[in-house]
């Protein structure tokens, strides 16, 4: 593909910027940080940001692309977020000297397409409303087996670093809240047989994954479910061949966001049993993303290698730290919400960052904040709160020392 001289310049002009960022010494600090975090070592809370309402923070054209091929674009774009997240709201990111991109494979899908109805929004991300379409056996029949198909030219050896496996996220598309909420109660058989085929699915796409050697390690650079990052010494196996990846020889991660107000038990029948046969093939788990887990953090004990749960914002941490100790990393989620604000309030959000900490005291904790659909068109918001964020856990280590 002939790519212009401009183009060329820009793209390196950009990736000579981002090595020298990665070369700093800080870099393999924050490494080192997040491995002893990742290993439950007594560390400061580790500080991650992402999600970000990517077209609010342009404010002084910092993610202006000015290549003129597509191709070239996607990558100098990609190049200015790295260099902007750095510039602005570094927290306890790391930035590689590398350029990463997707693996590429076709995916024959599920078979059933979601209805939609999408809203609007003066700010930010709009939200859609899914039509229910989930009536009897022949919709759970119609959900087929993906069929995954590697594109070696045009991957170039890279692989999957990690997957979510979130079977709820997809079904109550099709399904609806309150007709699911309903089905628990009058068709429990129904409710069983349909989230277990959506784990056929799931577990027949990792199955063809490793078949076809497309997965790699996920002991690197890259963020864990809803947590922080994955960067760790204990994956992978003592037995990895260093070629053929596994399962076991990554992260794993699952979530039951739309059972938060479900009770434990029915989370267990309807959800974690179900995701237990993805959860059981990994070598270190995370659990969790926006829904409160402080009062099932027992049925969560069964998942083999947990290592990280995700506290959103309406989790009661008093609970769920006495519960938790040393054993898990507690990723704690501060309410996005705080960036919406008609006025914006750094110090009360340092006072309720340092609020959490104070309640999740002798906990290993990582601060994730994610969800972030607006900021007002003040990415200066955002800023100020990374900042105050490693702040406040710099302040709670030594503290607690």
């Amino acid at each position: 593909m002939p790519v212009s001289e401009n183009d060329r310049d820009i793209v390196r002009q950009l990736a000579h910027r981002l090595a020298e960022v990665a070369a700093l010494p800080i870099q393999n600090q924050n490494r080192n940080s997040w491995k002893a975090l990742n290993r439950l070592e007594p560390v400061r809370p580790m500080v991650f940001i992402n999600e970000l309402p990517w077209g609010e923070v342009n404010k002084h054209d910092d993610l202006q692309c000015h290549c003129d091929d597509e191709f070239c674009r996607d990558i100098e774009y990609s190049l200015r977020e790295k260099l902007y997240l750095w510039e602005y709201m570094p927290a306890d990111m790391v930035i590689d000297p590398v350029f990463y991109t997707q693996t590429v494979f076709s995916d024959s899908g599920y078979g059933l397409s979601p209805v939609t109805v999408e809203g609007s929004s003066d700010y930010g991300i709009a939200a859609r409303d899914y039509v229910p379409i989930m009536e009897s056996d022949e919709q759970i029949d119609a959900i087929t087996l993906p069929e995954i198909t590697p594109d070696w030219q045009a991957t170039e050896d890279i692989a999957v670093v990690h997957m979510w496996c979130a079977p709820w996220d997809q079904l109550i598309q099709w399904w609806g809240i309150q007709e699911l909420y309903t089905d628990m109660k009058d068709r429990p058989e129904y409710v069983n047989r349909g989230v277990s085929k959506m784990m056929d699915v799931l577990c027949s796409r990792l199955d063809q994954l490793e078949e076809h050697n497309l997965l790699s390690l996920s002991d690197g650079n890259h963020r864990v479910g809803s947590g922080g990052l994955g960067i760790t010494d204990q994956l992978p196996q003592d037995d990895y061949d260093g070629t053929h990846a596994r399962p076991i020889d990554q992260w794993g991660t699952s979530t039951g966001q739309i059972f938060s107000e479900v009770s434990p038990q029915m989370h267990d029948e309807f959800c974690l049993q179900h995701e237990l046969r993805w959860l059981e093939r990994f070598g270190l788990n995370c659990y969790g993303c926006c829904e409160p887990l402080h009062n099932k953090l027992e049925i969560l004990k069964q998942i083999p290698r947990l290592r990280r749960i995700s506290m959103s914002a309406w989790v009661d941490i008093d609970q769920a730290a006495e519960q938790m100790g040393q054993e898990y990393i507690f990723s704690h989620k501060p309410n996005p919400a705080v960036f919406a604000w008609d006025t914006w309030q750094p110090e009360e959000t340092r006072t309720m960052l340092e609020g959490a900490l104070e309640k999740a005291e002798g906990c290993v904790v990582e601060i994730v904040m994610k969800d972030v659909s607006t900021c007002r068109n003040d990415p200066q918001r955002l800023w100020d709160w990374c900042r105050i964020a490693v702040e406040v856990a710099e302040q709670h280590a030594m503290t607690t020392a």
